[in-house]
């Protein structure tokens, strides 16, 4: 076996092995424990960029596998989300944003994408931006399903869709005491750097503001 294939075959181990510890968590008899903190209940499973698709062959069997044993899952797709709240704001606004980007691209790459990124940002940080709709989403889940409480999980995933306009570290403390007490998991692309610092996608700079338990 070469490096290459070794090296695939560990991180995909890692990756199982994490789907397996969050499962083992998620189940505890006295209720899920994926925090060690008491009324936080959020935790990142970190992955590869490029594990994409295995994460979400491992995320359908986990929720298949929870589903099975009387659990609820909710699924949110932060892209989705984005896509939404740009189609929302109508195609003139659309038009008119393209339009401003390549203009100031042709100056410059950089003052194109940080032109991008300002009109973006108001749809996507801060408390009002995709943790507000989240919030919602994972609200109405729960009042959906009032005698399951404990047996309710909201895994937040597509983050790599959003780079590099989103910076995740922010997306949980919004969601912080918004979402009922809800397991929620968020589905993480990136690398680890120590024990509390990420680096989405591998190329933002790593980031140590991290409350959650980190599964990788």
């Amino acid at each position: 076996m070469t490096a290459s294939l070794l090296d695939q075959s560990e991180h995909s181990q890692g990756l199982q092995q994490a789907m397996r510890l969050l499962r083992r968590d998620l189940i505890d008899p006295d209720g899920p424990r994926i925090s060690t903190m008491r009324n936080y209940r959020f935790a990142i499973l970190q992955y590869r960029p490029e594990d994409e698709f295995k994460l979400r062959a491992e995320v359908q069997r986990l929720s298949g596998d929870l589903i099975a044993n009387g659990w609820v899952v909710l699924t949110i797709s932060l892209q989705a989300l984005l896509m939404q709240r740009i189609r929302a704001q109508g195609e003139d606004w659309l038009q008119r944003v393209i339009a401003r980007e390549r203009r100031t691209a042709k100056k410059s790459r950089e003052r194109g994408l940080n032109e991008l990124k300002g009109k973006l940002a108001p749809l996507i940080e801060g408390p009002d931006g995709l943790a507000a709709d989240c919030s919602r989403m994972i609200r109405a889940f729960s009042e959906q399903h009032p005698d399951q409480a404990e047996r309710t999980l909201a895994l937040i995933g597509r983050a790599g869709a959003l780079y590099p306009f989103f910076r995740s570290s922010a997306l949980l403390r919004h969601l912080d005491g918004t979402t009922g007490n809800v397991p929620v998991v968020l589905l993480y692309p990136g690398h680890r750097h120590g024990q509390t610092g990420l680096s989405f996608m591998g190329e933002i700079a790593p980031d140590s503001d991290y409350r959650p338990r980190i599964y990788a």
